[in-house]
């Protein structure tokens, strides 16, 4: 396991093996109980988009590499880079335990801001003018999501929003100038029209999914899709596939860092299931960020819809 490969690991899962699990979650951070002393009051953050921490009080941080370290010297073990290295290839691979095995992160506010008042078809203009600027068919969209209307318990306020529903009830919400989700959040699942599907689909979020079915033209992909909400649900997708029969998993996963680990680490669960093959999507929509992005820019220019060559 090289360097790159440990930083790419979420902190969440190997916080889980130790029997750490959040707080609280507020935005993209999670607050824990630090595993590096015994303490009441929790002050240990992890930052979920850079896969970094920091303690506030040791008053250090950094990242996965950096963690390790303070945890074994803080367990009187070596603490060099190497056996941090070593400690996280053993906890990740050589205990007998794959990535899809994973305790899975709890990422339900114990006091949520954010509250569903009322869930009806989509028929908002300002909704429905928001996907238009984001090339998404509305007759399609419509199949997927719902008008959401939220409560924000911080403000008093309420607000209009597009819901798009996740596994265990909780969505996630867009409008022109906001996103979030409430809880619980975890990974939505879009089962293909043809049963079983030899093919499944992974997208990070759902304007990307919605975004690939518009420009395809077609209400659903050929196969299953999994929209992970976030890349910090990715083991939770692996169940969905893990023994399914799949031959063939595409991933539509943004091309930035955090997309690159994702990918890496889909790439090595999948090499624990048999005969299903792993074709990244990502040079379709290159040099754009996601799927979205690029299928705005070729409404407009229909040349850049495919790459040349």
């Amino acid at each position: 396991m090289n360097i790159d490969h440990a930083k790419s690991i979420p902190m969440p899962e190997i916080l889980a093996k130790l029997d750490r699990h959040p707080k609280r979650i507020s935005g993209d951070k999670a607050l824990y109980l630090s595993p590096l002393r015994n303490e009441k009051t929790p002050s240990f953050w992890v930052y979920l988009k850079t896969n970094t921490w920091y303690d506030y009080g040791e008053a250090a941080g950094g990242d996965l590499i950096d963690f390790v370290r303070h945890y074994l010297k803080s367990n009187r073990e070596d603490h060099t880079t190497a056996d941090a290295l070593r400690w996280i290839k053993n906890m990740s691979v050589h205990s007998g335990i794959s990535p899809m095995q994973f305790n899975h992160v709890d990422l339900v506010e114990t006091d949520p801001v954010l509250s569903i008042r009322s869930v009806k078809p989509l028929k908002h203009p300002a909704l429905i003018n928001y996907l238009k600027s984001r090339g998404i068919n509305e007759n399609i969209a419509a199949e997927h999501l719902q008008q959401v209307l939220v409560n924000n318990k911080a403000t008093g306020k309420t607000f209009y929003a597009l819901g798009f529903k996740n596994e265990e009830g909780g969505y996630e919400l867009h409008n022109s100038f906001f996103k979030g989700s409430t809880k619980p959040k975890t990974i939505s699942f879009v089962r293909a029209k043809k049963y079983p599907a030899n093919r499944v689909h992974l997208f990070e979020g759902f304007t990307d999914y919605l975004s690939a079915v518009s420009r395809f033209g077609i209400e659903y992909l050929d196969g299953d899709s999994i929209i992970l909400n976030s890349v910090v649900c990715l083991s939770r997708a692996f169940p969905y596939i893990q023994n399914y029969g799949y031959k063939i998993a595409n991933s539509w996963l943004d091309n930035d860092r955090a997309g690159e680990n994702a990918g890496r680490l889909f790439s090595e669960f999948l090499k624990t299931q048999q005969d299903i093959q792993h074709v990244r999507m990502n040079n379709l929509y290159a040099p754009y960020k996601d799927v979205n992005e690029w299928h705005v820019a070729s409404i407009s220019n229909p040349a850049k819809a495919f790459p040349k060559g």
